[in-house]
């Protein structure tokens, strides 16, 4: 179907972006994972902080500026199908300020997750202006949008995306590896000590449960201070005792970094969690 194919195109290009990050990863990590067992210092207390303490030129803090952590003006994403084109999103305009938390409902297939996509700026729309955090992303360019990624936005998707062949320590450590931090493993532990994982440091992701890959995710995701969280479905694949647990946890950390947090969700009682529900319809927001 033309809305198939579409879905299909946003897929792949979310897909090449993470194996391009993935495979950067990989042959950074694997300089220093043997060293971190063989001389360990103690773990420290978790603290939320930047791994690069830089701003880009387009950011501005949020302490300095009032402006809104969201920034989203008739927003398009149209993709070319073998029918013709699809509209997928048709003129989003949103606003979220900063530490807000926010639930965004709507039928499958309404443009939630690629509406979170094009704020992650993995997806680019084909007209409208994003601005996140002080960035302008329209004008950004792949190296611009990875640094910004980085720096400013933390992911949770409902499938977990940890690497099988990483240990949960080393899937943590990827965001302080790219960053080039001389502490990346140290730092990925103190994560996964705030998620009640300090046990399962060098466990691979098929030795854990469903609960304790997405605790993992979440330690990843809060890595590098994130002043944006962008959860899809994080309860999804958990049933109801396991996913209640994770979404505690992910808004304490959230309260804890002072973090904006956009929760996509099917479950009411999830999104009643947040202060605010944003209803997405027909690739429009309908009710906010």
């Amino acid at each position: 179907s033309r809305a198939g194919s579409a879905s299909d195109g946003c897929a792949a290009n979310r897909n090449n972006a993470m194996k391009t990050t993935l495979m950067t990863a990989g042959r950074l990590q694997n300089e220093r994972r043997h060293a971190y067992f063989r001389e360990r210092d103690p773990v420290r207390p978790f603290i939320f902080r930047n791994s690069d303490n830089s701003k880009s030129d387009n950011s501005v803090s949020d302490t300095a500026n009032p402006d809104p952590m969201i920034l989203l003006e008739d927003v398009h994403l149209k993709l070319a199908g073998p029918a013709g084109d699809v509209n997928i999103l048709r003129g989003i305009d949103l606003v979220v300020g900063p530490g807000e938390t926010v639930s965004v409902v709507g039928p499958s297939g309404s443009g939630k997750t690629t509406m979170m996509m094009v704020i992650a700026g993995l997806e680019q729309p084909t007209s409208g202006r994003v601005v996140i955090a002080g960035n302008e992303l329209g004008m950004l360019d792949e190296d611009g949008l990875a640094l910004f990624r980085r720096r400013t936005v933390g992911i949770v998707f409902q499938n977990f995306h940890l690497i099988p062949t990483m240990t949960a320590l080393e899937n943590v450590s990827i965001p302080f590896e790219l960053a080039g931090d001389s502490d990346a493993f140290e730092r990925a532990a103190d994560g996964l000590k705030a998620v009640g994982l300090d046990h399962r440091l060098g466990h691979y992701p098929g030795q854990m449960s469903g609960g304790e890959q997405q605790r993992v995710a979440l330690a990843r995701a809060f890595a590098a201070a994130p002043r944006l969280l962008l959860a899809d479905e994080p309860t999804g694949n958990l049933d109801r005792g396991t996913g209640d647990m994770v979404i505690n946890l992910m808004f304490s950390l959230a309260e804890q970094a002072g973090t904006t947090l956009i929760l996509i969700t099917h479950e009411p009682r999830l999104g009643a969690k947040c202060a605010r529900e944003i209803r997405i319809g027909d690739g429009r927001v309908v009710d906010s």
